[in-house]
Order: structure tokens, then sequence, then C-alpha cells
């Protein structure tokens, strides 16, 4: 099979397309052929090394951890699934590839409308954003804060933080992308200095929650800090020292079939989308990652298998 592997950590250039063994499915375990998958900030952290993850893992690695396709191959002990069921699924390695082997409690059944491209963007960062608004308990009414809105993550929080009834959401991003951010029912903000003054001359009271959907911008970390009364409803997704030293949570949380599967009655309740900013084809993910890394661009990245 096709995929595309990293022998040593390093920049996007360490990403080869190699010729692999096709994997068979095992016990509690199905094959899937990949259709589509997202690539998301934690694949290029994992290839770089500026995460641990790959540090205990044999090379090569196929990066991945998000993806859409068939099942092709079902193991023993696997009764919900059967070969040519369309689903979407989770993994902390192997996506980028034409086969991925995975426990049956990874996956949930695509839902037929929805596109091979949103399916392979689907779970990685609709996963993160439901566990994010999860750690600062988002409640009705609620006026939450979300920075990188614009971005894979940020969209998708902007969406389910209305579909669990917020009742504004300011999101941050670049000129470019506030239009995007009004059409999903946000308020726009810019990045830089004087963030929470203009945050306040839209909540003058501040806001009840934030979620830091990208890096760890310290001018937005300090600002979250500044507009949020209780610390602990302040999240980050990305961790850094700054965020750290003013005592903001890293988030930690457990993807699931179950968060998946709500998710996806979400989706089928017509609250939440994605949008797609690219689909390139596998031998491309080099490319993918540059982009990625730049930090900079509105929704996903989705590799075409």
């Amino acid at each position: 099979m096709k995929a595309i592997t990293f022998n040593r950590l390093g920049p996007p250039d360490v990403l080869q397309l190699t010729e692999l063994p096709v994997p068979s499915a095992g016990p509690g375990t199905v094959r899937v052929r990949v259709q589509t998958a997202g690539v998301m900030p934690i694949d290029a952290k994992v290839r770089s090394g500026s995460v641990p993850y790959a540090q205990s893992h044999p090379f090569p690695i196929i990066p991945g951890n998000e993806f859409a396709g068939i099942i092709d191959e079902v193991g023993d002990d696997v009764s919900e699934f059967v070969r040519g069921d369309e689903v979407i699924g989770f993994t902390m390695f192997g996506g980028y590839a034409e086969y991925v082997v995975v426990s049956s409690d990874q996956l949930v059944r695509k839902p037929a409308g929805m596109p091979w491209e949103t399916a392979g963007g689907f779970t990685g960062n609709g996963q993160g954003a439901h566990m994010g608004l999860e750690a600062i308990r988002i409640q009705p009414g609620d006026t939450v804060l979300i920075h990188g809105a614009a971005g894979g993550l940020g969209t998708f929080a902007v969406q389910l933080a209305l579909a669990w009834g917020a009742g504004r959401v300011i999101g941050t991003a670049s000129e470019a992308n506030h239009d995007h951010l009004q059409r999903l029912g946000a308020i726009p903000l810019g990045y830089g200095d004087g963030l929470a003054a203009r945050v306040r001359a839209i909540a003058p009271a501040g806001v009840d929650a934030a979620l830091h959907a990208g890096g760890g911008d310290d001018l937005a970390l300090q600002a979250s800090v500044d507009l949020v009364q209780d610390l602990s409803r302040i999240v980050a997704m990305v961790p850094s020292v700054r965020a750290q030293t003013l005592g903001i949570r890293q988030l930690t949380g457990t993807r699931s079939k179950e968060r998946l599967a709500e998710l996806v009655r979400i989706y089928n309740e017509g609250k939440v989308d994605i949008h797609i900013r690219k689909v390139l084809p596998l031998d491309q993910a080099r490319e993918a990652h540059r982009e990625i890394e730049s930090g900079h661009g509105r929704g996903k990245i989705v590799l075409s298998v």
C-alpha cells in the first residue's frame, strides 16, 4: 500500500511516499480502505518532535490521526460492522495511508450525505472542540471567547458552542476571516494589542469562558486571564510556557466512540459543518504540513487517498 512515512523527526521534508505491506485485521479490529485523511497541527508536532508521542514509537511512522473510508476486512469478535460499511474514525498514527487497521471502538458510521472530504477532517477537530468546550463548562446563555476561531478546530468550536446554547461567541481571527466567522454566528475580533478592551466593548463584564483553539499567543492568553473571572474556565488546546505561567489549563481528555457519535448526531441535525480549505493528494503531505505550520488559513486541509 501507499503511505506517507517518516524515519526521523524533523521538518516537513522528512515525510516520504512509501510502499508498505497491507496490514490485516486482527481480533476486535477492522481494516479500513482510507478515502480521505485530515491534516492536523498535532500531526506536524508529532513529526517535528515537539510533542513526545513519536519518541516511543518505532520508525517508520505513518502520521495521521483522523480518517474516513470503507471497511474491507473485519476481524474476529467484531459484530457491529461489516465489509462495505462507510466509517469515520480516529487513531494516533496511521491515517496517511491507503489502509489503516483500528479497533472497532474507534469508528462510527459515516452519515450517508456527508462528503468524503468532510468525513476525513471531522473526527480530530470535532472531538478536540467537544473536549475543550466540555472542559470550560459551557452553559446556556454564556458569552464565550474562542481564540483562533477560523481554524479547523476553532470553526468547529464556534458552531458547537452555539449548538450547546451559548448566548454569544466572540472569535478572534485575522481580518480576512471575519466574514467567515460572522456566517458561523460568531462576533469576530482581530488579534493583537488591546484585545481585552475590544472584547469589553462587546461584553463590558468580560466573558464567562475562553478556549484557545490555536497556538499559545501571549497577548491572547493574557486577555483571557483579564476577561474570565474563573480561571478554571480557560483552556488552551496547545501547551505553552506562558499558559502555564498564567495558570491556564492545558486540555486533557479522551477521544471516544460515544463523543464522536454525539458529534455525528449534531451534524445530522444541521448544527455543525466544517469548511474544507483545501484537498491535496496523498503525495503532497509535505505541502499540507508546511501550510498547517504557517498557523494561518480558514478551515481544514484534507488528503485524498
